[in-house]
């Protein structure tokens, strides 16, 4: 069966179904790939918007525990271009410089250095799904489940945002083509997977879903560890009609896409859920406070905070809306 690839709004490329080794993966063409500094110079709009957003949300994962040292990675869609952290380098370290972008076989179009050994992860769900955005984490209490159970147990309702129970994928050694095959699985209907002995793996719509669904995910595994230690007591779960009786609610949350203080998702956007599944995104972002906004600060009664994410959630739907428009044209050299 053929595999399209579809994406709202961006043009559509068929491509066979196909598994990639991950050795062809990681080999570098360095005559099909450009410095990064000559990639900003022929398009600086939406890739260096695009790479900082990608360098700041790994940050974070590094500053909020879900990562230690150079474990983790992340990436970002740009039509059939993926920016990938590269392997190897400490987060705090990335700059312009590190640019890394591969195309959907996993071929070096951007940059010298070589991309995660977890490309297979992220490659996968970008061609079985709408994605564009991967985060792969070594979250602690996440990692620690994976080695309890085949299935998150319903603790809590935000496992509806995630599509449901979220299951653990069968270990296999990072970076394999049978780890990417066992994540498919586990992601089937669902937007986020526990790897066994490893971690998470969870994608959206953009970066900033992509991360909230990660930490979602890692709460949701704190809470249910911390319920299980009580002794003489066994956690009340949720039954698969709460679960989608709170998916339904979720659906609703937060403000209307059209009023102006939304950092919704736009209804016309299409949810990034499996192509098979239906939509159970609940628009849900994350609300903390930006990095550097003080968390504390006020303006008119909205924290400084939350300016801040309105207003790069604005300017990133600027880039997104000019690359679609076609100030990004085809594939980057």
């Amino acid at each position: 069966m053929a595999d399209t690839g579809q994406l709202a709004g961006w043009r559509t490329v068929p491509r066979p179904a196909r598994t990639v080794s991950h050795s062809a993966l990681v080999r570098f063409r360095t005559s099909r790939s450009v410095a990064p500094e000559d990639s900003m110079k022929d398009h600086p709009d939406h890739l260096a918007d695009a790479w900082s957003e990608l360098v700041a949300t790994a940050r974070r994962t590094a500053a909020d525990g879900l990562v230690v040292g150079t474990s983790g990675n992340v990436s970002v869609r740009v039509k059939d271009l993926i920016l990938v952290t590269p392997s190897g380098v400490p987060y705090d370290r990335l700059g312009p410089s590190h640019l890394t972008g591969v195309d959907l076989d996993g071929h070096p179009i951007i940059g010298r250095l070589r991309p995660t050994s977890e490309l297979p992860l992220h490659l996968t769900v970008y061609r079985h799904t709408d994605a564009t955005a991967v985060v792969h984490t070594h979250a602690p209490n996440a990692t620690a489940v994976s080695t309890l159970v085949t299935e998150l147990p319903p603790i809590h309702y935000m496992a509806a945002a995630l599509g449901g129970p979220v299951r653990v994928a069968p270990y296999a050694l990072y970076g394999s083509d049978e780890l990417a095959a066992h994540m498919l699985d586990a992601l089937r209907d669902r937007t986020a997977a526990l790897l066994q002995n490893h971690g998470t793996i969870a994608y959206g719509t953009g970066l900033a879903q992509a991360l909230d669904r990660t930490t979602q995910l890692e709460w949701m595994c704190r809470v249910w560890l911390t319920a299980t230690t009580v002794p003489g007591h066994t956690p009340h779960l949720l039954s698969p009609a709460q679960l989608d009786a709170a998916g339904e609610r979720l659906r609703g949350y937060g403000q209307p896409a059209d009023d102006p203080r939304s950092t919704r998702t736009p209804r016309a956007a299409a949810p990034a859920t499996p192509l098979t599944a239906q939509h159970r995104w609940s628009g849900r972002r994350s609300r903390r406070p930006v990095a550097g906004s003080g968390g504390a600060a006020h303006t008119g009664g909205m924290r400084l905070g939350t300016v801040a994410a309105v207003t790069a959630t604005l300017a990133i739907g600027a880039t997104a809306a000019a690359v679609a428009a076609g100030r990004y044209a085809g594939t980057l050299p």
